[in-house]
């Protein structure tokens, strides 16, 4: 599958432009008023230099035409490079992106906070 790329957003639609899959990662920094208190609390060891280079795993999609073709761990794949090339780190909150960083922790040196 070929992915597009926005900022902070990773997707694919199909040729009459449904949304099929996508990943949004938005900055921290965008989010601080709808991030939960508990969450940030457990920042207070990241400067805030380092959080200018966090982002929010906040969402996942993949429609249900592809579910089960293994897309949405191509999708945080391809989010997971995009971090690294950029040298951005990741605070995972989607349920599907925690769940994929805890089966693929060789890939989880983008998560900015370990358990």
């Amino acid at each position: 599958m070929e992915w597009s790329r926005e900022e902070n957003r990773i997707y694919a639609r199909d040729a009459a432009g449904k949304l099929l899959a996508e990943v949004t990662f938005p900055a921290l920094e965008t989010l601080k008023k709808s991030f939960p208190k508990e969450a940030l609390a457990k920042l207070t060891p990241i400067s805030g230099e380092e959080k200018r280079g966090v982002v929010v795993i906040d969402h996942t999609f993949v429609d249900d035409s592809l579910r089960g073709q293994g897309r949405a761990g191509e999708l945080m794949l391809a989010c997971r490079e995009e971090l690294l090339a950029s040298g951005r780190a990741a605070i995972p909150l989607c349920p599907y992106a925690v769940a994929w960083f805890k089966k693929h922790p060789e890939k989880a040196d983008v998560v900015a906070l370990k358990d």
